[in-house]
């Protein structure tokens, strides 16, 4: 019955939100997937992971703003530790994003 219960988690696992450190964000990066920053603009303005696209999560428009991104592509999210960043990512997943990326540690870790 372990293995029944095994399997059928494996086989249903949530596979498109994923939480990375710096080495296998900026190799994404080098990649080219696209770089989304949650945090608010005044955060944004004081500093950001180049080409990064402020999409401010705690704004009422960040599920439109959001949606407005290709969900079939690989995207990078980060905010100042983690914590908006894995808020947003649930909501991403939620809207059908394929693949979400989430910097482990936020851009506290970046500098």
């Amino acid at each position: 019955m372990k293995y029944i219960l095994l399997i059928f988690f494996i086989i249903f696992q949530n596979n498109t939100y994923e939480i990375i450190e710096i080495n296998d964000f900026k190799r994404k990066i080098n990649k080219g997937y696209k770089i989304i920053d949650v945090r608010t603009p005044s955060e944004f303005i004081h500093g950001h992971i180049p080409n990064a696209i402020n999409i401010d999560y705690k704004d009422l428009n960040f599920i439109t703003e959001i949606n407005k991104l290709r969900k079939n592509k690989p995207i990078l999210i980060y905010c100042r530790s983690g914590n908006r960043s894995h808020e947003a990512g649930i909501i991403m997943d939620s809207l059908g994003f394929k693949r979400i990326y989430d910097l482990k540690g936020g851009y506290s870790i970046w500098n």
